[in-house]
């Protein structure tokens, strides 16, 4: 398990882009659609993924070997938020810890399958 990612939901992709972007320094990676832009910032590994959906939190996101085992084996004092569900490449799911803060777990299984 590694934290890898931090989810940033936006109601507005192209404003929060040019904070990271244009006024942080952030550099693009990739783009899944229309919706989603992940960017990096020079000798860091860690993403920042921007995502227009009004509904999510902000949170890391944990890439993990498998999110359907991290999922049966849950830690201690996680609740689930949204139970594993199929994504590009792979599977997430997400949890809340007990402070209220929500965390993704991930994984690129099928991915790497293919």
């Amino acid at each position: 398990m590694r934290l890898e990612i931090l989810y940033v939901p936006t109601t507005d992709l192209e404003a929060t882009l040019g904070v990271y972007r244009d006024g942080l320094g952030y550099t693009e990676l990739w783009r899944e659609g229309a919706s989603t832009v992940a960017l990096t910032k020079d000798g860091s590994e860690l993403q920042i993924m921007i995502d227009e959906d009004p509904d999510a939190e902000t949170g890391p996101m944990f890439v993990v070997d498998s999110v359907v085992a991290f999922h049966e084996a849950l830690p201690a004092g996680l609740t689930v938020v949204d139970e594993p569900a199929q994504i590009p490449g792979g599977w997430l799911a997400s949890y809340r810890e007990p402070g209220g803060s929500v965390l993704y777990a991930i994984d690129q299984a099928t991915a790497a399958a293919s």
